[in-house]
């Protein structure tokens, strides 16, 4: 099976690329620095095409998908988003924007465009990762970056149901890791309040999810705790408690 992966250069998404390349399948991996996706390349035993261009920008975007529609892909990994820490009327209106393009825009674009082949075909895995920033009702200091996330969540879960009523065979999971040893917290400005899972952990317990059809995935027993406690409080309350928390990462 042929891979498509966005944010391939690093953390989850570079993992999940060597994880999918032992499993034999093709890939063909987008990120940003060509440099870093050459680096990668040469380390992989499987046949790596690979495509330098920024998410942010929403005809790059369109363009990659015109690039990419023939080629037959099996496997959508959409991994590529950022995050920023600080007060709301602090932080850069130009980031929060990359942002929400990077984060939903593509997100959303690519899921349309492939889903659209896939259910041709009868065949095909999408793969949108989130946060357990998704299920909060807000994120006081990183309110941008939870509320991309949410919509994320919302939208994938929301296409999973549609898929399962047409009873077709093409599946759609969304990710949704707790903290994870990434460049994700030098991007953000953030230090992480709680210990931070590894990346090849997180992407090989995605990966053996994914295939199994599973709608939400959350890696690591601690952060399913949290989401099931999450029921129980009000929204105020855990806009509070994700306001603290968010309060210690900041450096």
């Amino acid at each position: 099976m042929k891979a498509l992966i966005t944010g391939a250069s690093s953390g989850i998404g570079l993992e999940i690329a060597k994880y999918l390349a032992k499993k034999k399948h093709e890939l063909i991996l987008v990120a940003r620095s060509k440099e870093k996706l050459e680096q990668l390349q040469q380390q992989l035993p499987t046949k790596t095409t690979i495509i330098a261009l920024d998410l942010s920008n929403e005809q790059k975007v369109k363009e990659l998908y015109v690039l990419t529609k023939n080629a037959q892909i099996d496997i959508l990994i959409n991994n590529a988003g950022f995050g920023s820490c600080g007060n709301f009327d602090e932080l850069s209106l130009v980031n929060d924007i990359q942002m929400i393009d990077t984060n939903i825009k593509a997100v959303h674009i690519l899921t349309k465009s492939f889903v659209k082949e896939m259910l041709k075909r009868d065949h095909g895995y999408i793969l949108n990762v989130a946060s357990t920033a998704s299920f909060p009702p807000g994120g006081p200091l990183m309110a941008t970056y939870y509320a991309t996330k949410s919509y994320v969540y919302s939208l994938t879960e929301a296409i999973y149901y549609e898929l399962k009523q047409k009873k077709s065979n093409v599946s759609i999971s969304c990710l949704a890791p707790g903290p994870v040893n990434t460049n994700f917290n030098n991007v953000a400005n953030v230090k992480f309040a709680v210990k931070a899972m590894n990346a090849k952990d997180v992407a090989r317990y995605a990966v053996d999810q994914m295939f199994k059809k599973k709608m939400l995935i959350i890696p690591g027993f601690k952060m399913k705790c949290i989401k099931f406690l999450g029921r129980f409080l009000s929204d105020k309350m855990f806009l509070r408690i994700t306001y603290h928390i968010q309060k210690q990462k900041l450096k």
